[in-house]
């Protein structure tokens, strides 16, 4: 028996995770025929068939389904040690960080600081949607993706989660609009909040803590953006629910005040990352850095 040809194995992966061959054919830049050559070739070297066709569609045979988890497999660490050795030789080595959108600005600075302005480091910072983060942390596009809530775990997307934080919520408001000392639930069934979208965790937990209450507070705005709540709270638009750490600046100018802290309640935050064979070291770096 022969040594195995990438090649083929490279084609049968696009046409596994495809499911049709005339729409592989057409992204490899191949013939249907050529391919389905291919394909066949590999299945001969292997000794076993890789595909049924079930109609138009291409279905894996449990072989098939082996030989997919060993080419996924092998041409992920062949990715891995490209990204790797991009980075060899450079003069500054690059970390690469993903941060939910809606997370505090304060909490990330905190996080990169033992990296931050050092000569050998590069700091690449990208934020969006959580499926777009790990979509990218999974491609290979990012070494760690920062969030407070962490993804189920499973075979297919092995996330390795590791809780960095834990940052307590508060009643944040501007001074003008109530005092440290009011009465909370009269507060509360007085001003209007200014609260994150319903999809957070932060939200279902203030919820949970409002329902338990008896409290059925106003919403003056619903904001998936803590800059934006931030700025709402400064123009006295209602009171803001967030971790003290979004507000640091303001609470330390006065611009705004913590009116009361939510008993029970907590932003936990953490950093996701993936099970590499050649993992970036910074990470390693940030990951034990002291709190």
């Amino acid at each position: 028996m022969g040594p195995l040809n990438y090649k083929h194995l490279r084609y049968f992966q696009a046409v596994a995770h495809d499911g049709n061959l005339t729409r592989a054919a057409q992204a490899l830049n191949l013939s249907q025929s050529a391919l389905s050559t291919q394909i066949k070739t590999l299945e001969d070297r292997l000794g076993h068939k890789l595909f049924d066709r079930i109609g138009r569609q291409l279905v894996l045979t449990e072989a098939g389904r082996i030989a997919l988890d060993y080419a996924d497999a092998i041409f992920k660490t062949g990715d891995e040690l490209a990204a790797v050795l991009a980075e060899s030789g450079t003069g500054r080595r690059a970390v690469r960080v993903g941060a939910l959108a809606t997370l505090s600005r304060n909490f990330q600075l905190d996080f990169l600081r033992p990296l931050i302005a050092r000569p050998d480091v590069e700091v690449i910072l990208r934020s969006g949607s959580q499926a777009e983060l790990l979509g990218d942390l999974q491609a290979l596009r990012l070494d760690i993706v920062l969030t407070n809530t962490p993804p189920p775990r499973d075979k297919a997307a092995p996330w390795l989660s590791q809780k960095i934080s834990e940052q307590p919520v508060s009643l944040i408001a501007a001074p003008g609009l109530c005092a440290a000392s009011d009465d909370l639930a009269a507060l509360l069934a007085r001003e209007a909040l200014v609260l994150p979208t319903l999809e957070t965790g932060l939200r279902a937990g203030f919820d949970l803590w409002a329902t338990r209450r008896g409290l059925r507070p106003q919403i003056a705005a619903e904001v998936d953006d803590i800059a934006m709540m931030r700025l709402l709270a400064r123009e006295g638009a209602g009171i803001a629910v967030l971790p003290p750490i979004a507000v640091r600046d303001e609470l330390a100018s006065g611009l705004l005040i913590e009116v009361a802290q939510i008993d029970g309640l907590a932003e936990s935050f953490h950093a996701i990352t993936l099970s590499r064979r050649f993992p970036n070291p910074l990470v390693d770096e940030l990951l034990r850095a002291p709190d």
